[in-house]
């Protein structure tokens, strides 16, 4: 892929050696990420952030992402507050936001919906999740800390074994991160949901035929057992019609120390998306895992900077430009690592 000037818009982008080219960019961006250096190198370019739907970690690590880089943020963080709610189409919004913006960021409810809006924006547009579609960047900031992850314990994502847990059905995330695990051989996904929750046929059929290896379980005890990494993922109550019935599903999957200890291997790798659902009778990753330093959730939401900010420097085609405005940063925060 020529990322220079691309969209972002779905994990099918990608093959194999862009991600390798995306990784080595973060890789080199880590400084940067933890505030160790600065650079100015997006300095007067404007990233729109804009969010038509609830997000927290997806929409303030791209904007930290941006301003690591020198640039700034616009942003819209709901609908009622933009002018699609006096009836303007996505496509007039496009062309007034890409006039104000160098880059867009857009998530929005509605499947293909960023695709749409890329189609009449007249500068690159990331997506930032379009309904139970896609999650790209999530799906790269997942492969990123899999392999962080995986070479702590001195593995590679070639041979992955993996469980994903939860709602596969409306889970974008795990779409996304099941499509890009293709590329890679010799990987064996337990696959761990309500029987109607089941990851869809048309990603069952891309795991098969790309060869991946392919258990399913309702049984989390049964999932877990001899796996790399377990991949919590929460019910996605927004995504039903009758609030109700994702209520059934509410607690049904839940990991706990207890659990883990009694199933995994002494280094199994837990990751989860977020947010995680803490409520009373929800609580798929309970909190008495806290502790076990397996918990990767936490690394995984820091990766999110390093790989956005990579994004927007090969996007906008700056990457051999980052090192002319470093320097070293001029404060200190102890309990960055």
């Amino acid at each position: 892929m020529d990322f220079s000037g691309s969209h972002i818009l779905s994990i099918d982008q990608f093959d194999h050696s862009d991600i390798d080219t995306l990784f080595s960019v973060a890789e080199s961006l880590e400084p940067y990420s933890l505030r160790k250096k600065v650079t100015r190198v997006l300095e007067g370019a404007i990233l729109g952030n804009m969010f038509f739907e609830p997000s927290t970690r997806t929409r303030i690590s791209f904007g930290a992402a941006f301003n690591l880089l020198g640039g700034a943020v616009r942003e819209t963080t709901e609908v009622k507050s933009s002018s699609l709610t006096k009836g303007e189409s996505l496509m007039d919004t496009a062309q007034v936001l890409s006039g104000y913006s160098d880059i867009i960021v857009m998530r929005h409810p509605e499947e293909g919906s960023v695709e749409s809006f890329s189609q009449a924006s007249r500068v690159p547009v990331i997506n930032g999740g379009d309904g139970s579609n896609e999650h790209p960047t999530q799906a790269l900031l997942d492969l990123y800390t899999i392999k962080k992850e995986l070479e702590a314990n001195h593995k590679t994502i070639q041979g992955l074994r993996i469980a994903l847990v939860g709602d596969l059905k409306f889970g974008r995330a795990v779409h996304s991160l099941s499509k890009v695990l293709c590329l890679y051989k010799d990987v064996t996904i337990n696959l761990i949901s309500p029987r109607k929750l089941r990851l869809p046929d048309s990603y069952l059929r891309l795991l098969t035929e790309s060869g991946v290896n392919i258990n399913e379980f309702e049984n989390i005890e049964e999932g877990i057992i001899e796996v790399d990494i377990i991949y919590m993922t929460r019910i996605q109550e927004e995504r039903f019609k009758n609030k109700s019935d994702a209520k059934k599903y509410r607690g049904l999957l839940r990991l706990n120390e207890k659990i883990y200890t009694a199933n995994c291997e002494p280094n199994t790798v837990i990751m989860h998306p977020l947010p995680r659902d803490s409520r009373q009778g929800a609580n798929e990753l309970d909190s008495d895992l806290y502790k076990n330093p397996n918990l990767a959730i936490f690394r995984q939401a820091d990766n999110g900077i390093v790989i956005r900010m990579a994004l927007f420097a090969l996007v906008l085609g700056v990457v051999e430009q980052i090192g002319k405005t470093s320097r070293e940063v001029n404060w200190h925060t102890s309990k960055r690592h």
